[in-house]
C-alpha cells in the first residue's frame, strides 16, 4: 500500500507564508501527479495545485500567484509554498497522489493523506 503524511500546516496571520510537505511511502513504482486540494468547513473539497511528472502544474483560480507547488521526484515529496495568506484560505488541506505500484501492471490507484490545518486570523 501507499501512505501519504503531510506536515507544515498551522496557524498564522493574514499575509503571512507557510510551507507544506507531503512525503508518499510504500510500495510505489512511479508517480505520475502529485497534488494539494482543499476544504473549509460546510464546502466542498477544492483543487488547489497539481503537480505532473513532466514538471507542469495546475492552479485553483483563488490560489494563482500566491501558492506554488513543486516536487522532489527522487524523495517522492511535494511541496506547497503558501504565501500572502487570507483568512479564506483556512481549511484542511490534503496530499494525493497518482500511483503505479508495479512494473508488472498498469494499474494506478489515487491515495489521500490525512489532511493538515491551516487556519488563516485577520
Amino acid at each position: 500500500q501507499v501512505q501519504l503524511v503531510e506536515s507544515g500546516g498551522g496557524l498564522v496571520e493574514a499575509g503571512g507564508s507557510l510551507r507544506l510537505s507531503c512525503a508518499a511511502s510504500g510500495i510505489i513504482f512511479n508517480i505520475n501527479v502529485m497534488g494539494w486540494y482543499r476544504q473549509a468547513p460546510g464546502k466542498q473539497r477544492e483543487l488547489v495545485a497539481t503537480a505532473f511528472s513532466d514538471g507542469s502544474a495546475n492552479y485553483g483560480d483563488a490560489v494563482k500567484g500566491r501558492f506554488t507547488i513543486s516536487r522532489d521526484n527522487a524523495k517522492r515529496t511535494v511541496f506547497l509554498q503558501v504565501n500572502n495568506l487570507k483568512p479564506e484560505d483556512t481549511a484542511v488541506y490534503y496530499c494525493t497522489a497518482d500511483v503505479r505500484s508495479s512494473s508488472l501492471s498498469p494499474r494506478r490507484g489515487i491515495y489521500w493523506g490525512q489532511g493538515t490545518q491551516v487556519i488563516v486570523s485577520s
